[in-house]
């Protein structure tokens, strides 16, 4: 049972057991083997089996959809498309992305950063569908998320401290904001806000892996996505054009109004790099 008005108020929810144990070793296993094996089309930085960055090893998968059936099976999987449509409302998701986040022992985590920074989908927003395929908890990097930042505009970006995070771009966020950890056993589903604010810390275990396999999908009353994630499709399988957001644009800065802080849109953002 999807709680809808959970996620309406939090900007996520999270779908227990959405998938048993034995599909998500499946899914875990077959990422993990293709990606021993070699490079992929969308490895931007390549993979380099002997170096001492645990995600130059295991680099992050992306858009595997596009040359492997069964990451098209699971981004179009009927149950993950059954709640979407009751997250939206019933509005019919459009599928853009898949990805697969290894996170081997030692490796960086991720800093703070909304998607829709990324996806730039217009009218509306994204919405990700995060899948354990193991235990995550805070030992290994689990996803934190900050409850309610789903309501903000897209924030404009500042350098993020890439010896904890690979991306080197976050948001700025008050001082009494405080990312809540999401603690998810494998086949739980994560569902959050393409605004709402999520990262994770380093993986600071001795022997565990963090692997998630992630899709996104934009709401079905999108006209517009960032060219990176064309082409679109329907979830049985067919494409749907949609025009190419233009990059850039205006981003929330944080300002004091009458003593209180508050987002203004008073910046400007820059288009993302390929692969983010």
């Amino acid at each position: 049972m999807i709680d809808k008005r959970r996620f309406e108020e939090q900007g996520y929810v999270v779908a227990r057991g959405l998938f048993d144990a034995d599909e998500a070793t499946f899914w875990r296993d077959h990422f993990t083997r293709l990606r021993e094996a070699g490079e992929y089309p969308g490895d931007v930085v390549g993979v380099d089996p002997s170096s001492n960055d645990p995600l130059q090893r295991y680099p992050r998968m992306i858009h595997m959809h596009r040359w492997d059936e069964i990451a098209l099976d699971w981004l179009l999987e009927p149950r993950i498309a059954h709640a979407l449509t009751t997250l939206l409302g019933g509005l019919e998701p459009f599928a853009v992305q898949t990805m697969l986040y290894f996170k081997p022992p030692g490796a960086r985590g991720q800093a703070a950063h909304q998607d829709q920074y990324y996806l730039r989908v217009n009218p509306g927003t994204c919405i990700a569908a995060w899948m354990a395929l193991d235990r995550c908890d805070e030992e290994n990097g689990c996803l934190e998320v900050l409850p309610g930042s789903q309501d903000w505009p897209v924030l404009c970006t500042i350098a993020a401290d890439t010896t904890q995070s690979f991306t080197d771009v976050t948001v700025p966020l008050p001082d009494d904001a405080e990312l809540v950890p999401v603690v998810m056993e494998p086949g739980d589903v994560l569902f959050f806000n393409g605004s709402l604010v999520h990262g994770s810390g380093p993986n600071s275990s001795a022997d565990r892996f963090r692997r998630a396999l992630v899709a996104h999908y934009v709401q079905g009353v999108a006209e517009e996505v960032a060219h990176w994630y064309h082409p679109v499709l329907r979830m049985n399988g067919t494409e749907v054009e949609l025009e190419t957001s233009e990059g850039g644009g205006a981003c929330g800065e944080w300002v004091e109004v009458d003593g209180e802080r508050t987002i203004a849109l008073t910046g400007t953002s820059v288009e993302p790099r390929a692969g983010e």
